[in-house]
């Protein structure tokens, strides 16, 4: 080192020196001032030396999940302090010293940013290759968790487990589960605080927008649907298509400012801006107590009949239909309607569907109604549990005037997908 030193315009100081400065004594009083030493010539550089060239900062890119079409290359800073971790930690109860069971694959936004986050906090991380229920209820009871890191699919089929398997490992260690990665359905939040207790935070946000919002245990009680408030230092507002904030309680695009910025995709584009808010691509509703709920995707939206429909309102309701395990819903083009409703279900043996339709018409507008059940085994799905609409069975387009079937139950060729 002292070599590479001695050729810089640096000074030096030897353990030796430093060893003579701690044991010589002060100085006697009548002692004459010290002389000044006379300025010692500066060192030459070596011959070739050169200044060693700046460390570029990295940069973080993350895809994302590409349920709608090829997946995108997010680019991400990489963050200085602690303030990104103070915003989270204001709305989710994460301690010093927690123990985390990480059931989501880290390359998916929502595992990566809490991997991050487990070394600030001195937190153990737990990790399986497979995470199905069984798997994270077992590593949970084993490893004595205190915290559950899962996506909506992982919580929804543990709860479905055989109460017997469910509840045989002791998991009374288990104080937090927070969720996150795709929508959660108000029906699945009700059964974890069923079989868990008041233990579940619903964190809503995305590849490009980080957090957003994050639903605490008490927010969940008065709203089992909602995704909750915004941390400290995030600003989120609904806006509609000229741009103006939207009153409590009607729908429009949700836009969000926080202090973890992104910087664009790979490609080059980006995503719509209003001032610094920038679009999460979801529609929302917030409720006078502040409280955002999601309704879907922008794109996702479905027009039948001149009548706005929301697919996730209509999954909702599917969803708390007894013997239903999994349902997405999209809009097909109708020739008549423009667009009409179907509903891929995956449920138990027995169900039809006019039960399905008919327990959508008792909760939902008629307009809201899927013209089209199709059961299948399952959703197609990517490695984080989310639903991959474009995978599912396309069906014709038709019409949807009188005489056109809609019963597309146990009969209907996509039935055994």
């Amino acid at each position: 080192m002292l070599p590479l030193l001695a050729g810089a315009d640096v000074p030096v100081v030897t353990t030796d020196a430093l060893d003579q400065l701690a044991t010589a004594g002060p100085a006697p009083s009548s002692a004459a001032p010290p002389q000044a030493a006379p300025p010692a010539a500066a060192p030459s550089r070596a011959a070739g030396w050169r200044a060693p060239r700046p460390v570029p900062r990295g940069r973080l890119v993350v895809l994302t999940s590409g349920t709608t079409g090829t997946p995108k290359g997010a680019r991400r800073p990489v963050l200085r302090g602690l303030g990104a971790a103070a915003a989270v930690l204001s709305r989710l109860r994460l301690q010093f010293g927690d123990r985390m069971m990480i059931a989501s694959p880290l390359f998916h936004t929502w595992a990566l940013a809490m991997l991050q986050l487990a070394p600030a906090l001195g937190a153990g991380v737990v990790l399986r290759r497979r995470a199905d229920a069984e798997v994270v209820l077992d590593a949970v009871a084993l490893e004595r968790c205190s915290v559950l890191i899962a996506v909506p699919v992982i919580l929804d089929r543990i709860t479905r487990l055989e109460p017997a398997v469910r509840d045989r490992p002791d998991r009374q260690c288990l104080r937090m589960i927070a969720s996150s990665g795709s929508p959660m359905t108000a029906e699945c939040a009700v059964r974890v605080r069923e079989v868990f207790g008041d233990v579940l935070f619903n964190v809503y946000g995305s590849t490009e927008n980080s957090w957003v919002t994050i639903a605490d245990p008490a927010d969940l009680r008065a709203a089992p649907g909602t995704a909750g408030r915004p941390p400290i230092g995030t600003a989120v507002t609904v806006l509609d298509a000229g741009g103006r904030p939207v009153p409590p309680g009607m729908v429009g695009r949700i836009f969000v400012h926080n202090d973890v910025p992104f910087d664009g995709y790979t490609d080059g584009s980006d995503r719509p801006r209003h001032g610094r808010l920038m679009a999460t691509g979801d529609l929302g509703v917030l409720d006078q107590a502040g409280r955002l709920t999601v309704v879907g995707r922008d794109d996702d939206l479905v027009i039948s009949g001149a009548e706005k429909v929301y697919p996730l309102e209509v999954e909702q309701a599917i969803s708390t239909l007894a013997g239903v395990r999994e349902v997405a819903v999209i809009g097909i083009p109708d020739a008549d309607l423009g667009q009409r409703l179907v509903a891929y279900v995956a449920a138990g043996p027995g169900l039809t569907a006019a039960d399905v339709q008919d327990h959508v018409r008792g909760r939902l507008a008629r307009f809201a109604v899927p013209k089209d059940v199709v059961f299948v085994e399952a959703l197609p799905r990517t490695p984080t549990g989310k639903v991959v609409r474009r995978l599912l069975p396309s069906l014709p387009e038709r019409s949807s005037g009188p005489g056109a079937g809609s019963d597309t139950g146990s009969g209907h060729p996509w039935s055994a997908c």
